[in-house]
């Protein structure tokens, strides 16, 4: 449990909830649901080890905080995750009420074992052992099957070791749902692009080859087609998506859309990862509050990539 002021909300509270939830407890020493309140909000912060942190802030003495989260009566408490209040109740409840809502709200433990699996596995990758980071990712998944970020970068790392089957059978489920998520269908994408190139009659074409037929036809959108799934194979990103880009500007119904469809896929898997939570307004608290200066934000190189290709596919199609 922590005591909140205005000088350390923005790092024991806005910071601190970028990884962890964290309850505020808005109240004051006359009101007395707030003192009945207090001691079953602590008890169950010890009972649930760590998956939320308690903060109080005495609404008297905290006026400012008290009016950014528009507080009219006390007790109020408060879940931030993110940087952002995500749920909330008033008045004194029962330890059986709060663990309602506390269930509703925080990853289970399951969840935050996956997570840390996951965590453990993006630093092997790092590290230079995709394969311990596979098997990582693969206990991740299965304590936390729902989890769609563990799936995705499971998949991800299969294809990128040749596990293609694997990745194919790991991927299929997603690909069923409705609507679909985009970053799988850029994985399908991506896995169907390695998959045609190898058993395509373009299979045992080199790119001089792909160069000739292109350069001997500008509208040999097959062989252009063929040569870009290569490029994806071969990760020559950039290179890949030149080549689709000849396509749509020439034809942007050529093949049901095939060319726009798979350099949305390729954004998609350039698309730098965003943070676990979304990160607060430099300078400003949730509530809106002035604590800080305003950073200079500087762009990705990656992100800058992605932006740019993004406009060039936007002024072909329209």
């Amino acid at each position: 449990m922590i005591e909140i002021t205005l000088q350390n909300f923005e790092s024991e509270v806005i910071a601190a909830s970028m990884t962890q939830p964290i309850l505020i407890d808005f109240w004051a020493p006359w009101c007395g649901p707030c003192k009945a309140l207090g001691p079953v909000l602590e008890k169950l912060e010890e009972d649930y080890q760590g998956r939320f942190t308690l903060a109080k802030i005495n609404s008297d003495e905290e006026q400012q905080l008290a009016g950014a989260f528009g507080i009219r009566s006390i007790p109020t408490c408060i879940l931030m995750f993110g940087g952002k209040p995500v749920d909330g109740f008033t008045g004194a409840q029962s330890a059986g009420q709060i663990k309602v809502f506390l269930d509703k709200n925080l990853p289970s433990e399951g969840a935050l074992m996956a997570e840390a699996e996951t965590d453990e596995a993006l630093e092997l990758i790092d590290a230079g052992d995709p394969q311990a980071a596979l098997e990582k990712l693969a206990d991740a998944l299965a304590k936390d099957p729902g989890n769609d970020d563990t799936r995705y970068d499971y998949i991800r790392l299969l294809i990128d070791l040749g596990n293609f089957a694997e990745a194919e059978a790991t991927l299929a489920p997603k690909l069923t749902e409705i609507p679909k998520q985009l970053r799988f269908e850029a994985l399908a994408q991506w896995l169907n692009a390695i998959l045609y190139i190898a058993t395509s009659p373009y299979a045992k074409w080199t790119m001089p080859q792909f160069d000739e037929a292109i350069a001997a036809n500008k509208r040999d959108f097959d062989a252009r087609f063929a040569k870009a799934r290569l490029l994806m194979a071969l990760r020559e990103w950039t290179a890949a998506m030149d080549e689709l880009l000849e396509i749509i500007m020439r034809d942007k119904k050529w093949a049901d859309e095939a060319p726009r469809k798979a350099m949305v896929a390729i954004l998609e898997l350039l698309t730098p990862p965003k943070p676990k939570t979304a990160a607060p307004t430099p300078g400003k608290t949730a509530g809106g509050i002035e604590v800080l200066g305003k950073a200079a934000l500087q762009e990705d190189p990656q992100a800058a990539l992605v932006s740019t290709y993004r406009r060039r596919l936007s002024m072909m199609l329209n």
